[in-house]
């Protein structure tokens, strides 16, 4: 397949799992947290298209490791950051199996413990796709900034998912750690998906 394809499809693939990713995280996980018995009872049908809406981040994933892969095979690094991808991916679809029990559940309290293994899951998940995201800079190169930002968003996973299992007063600096992860992963992830669908990866070519 032509590396101007692959980039099209690894691009495109990657803005979907952005909205479909912060519609499941931030309209529905964040409102079962609000209101956990009410969110479920009354928004049964949003839940429900938030557990389908992490499903599809969980494909694409595996599309854009496959499309990353095709594209920077002859890099040495490909192959290993292409596995911490996938072990990404395997681990969210474990997570993802705690979401369709709570519609089941009539307590805020079991809502909330299915919720928290979700997040528990997905963190380790995430320490993963931390290694994935340093490798694809090393492998990417250029352009220089965007390298930069994947491998410091990378790092802020790492971080952040270790932060959680050894600060027993992690919830005091959430909102800190939250800035330090979104706004490299932001910048760095958004700014590769749309250099790979302009082109820019067929110009470095």
């Amino acid at each position: 397949m032509k590396s101007r394809k692959l980039s099209i499809i690894a691009g495109s693939s990657y803005l979907i799992i952005f909205f479909a990713a912060i519609f499941a995280n931030f309209f529905v996980i964040e409102s079962i947290l609000e209101a956990p018995l009410e969110t479920i009872q009354q928004h049964g049908t949003m839940v429900r298209f938030g557990i389908v809406a992490f499903l599809i981040t969980v494909v694409f994933d595996v599309v854009v490791a496959w499309a990353l892969y095709e594209l920077y095979k002859n890099h040495h690094l490909s192959t290993l950051s292409t596995y911490f991808r996938m072990m990404h991916a395997a681990i969210m679809g474990v997570a993802i199996f705690a979401l369709p029990m709570t519609l089941k559940l009539t307590s805020s309290e079991e809502i909330l413990k299915h919720i928290d293994m979700f997040n528990i899951i997905w963190l380790i998940g995430l320490f993963f796709f931390g290694i994935h995201l340093i490798l694809l800079g090393r492998i990417l190169g250029k352009p220089r900034i965007i390298s930069v930002f994947l491998i410091i968003a990378g790092i802020m996973y790492m971080v952040d998912t270790v932060a959680h299992f050894l600060l027993p007063d992690y919830e005091n600096y959430a909102s800190i750690f939250l800035a330090f992860v979104a706004i490299p992963s932001i910048v760095g992830e958004m700014s590769l998906a749309i250099w790979l669908l302009v082109g820019g990866n067929e110009r470095k070519r």
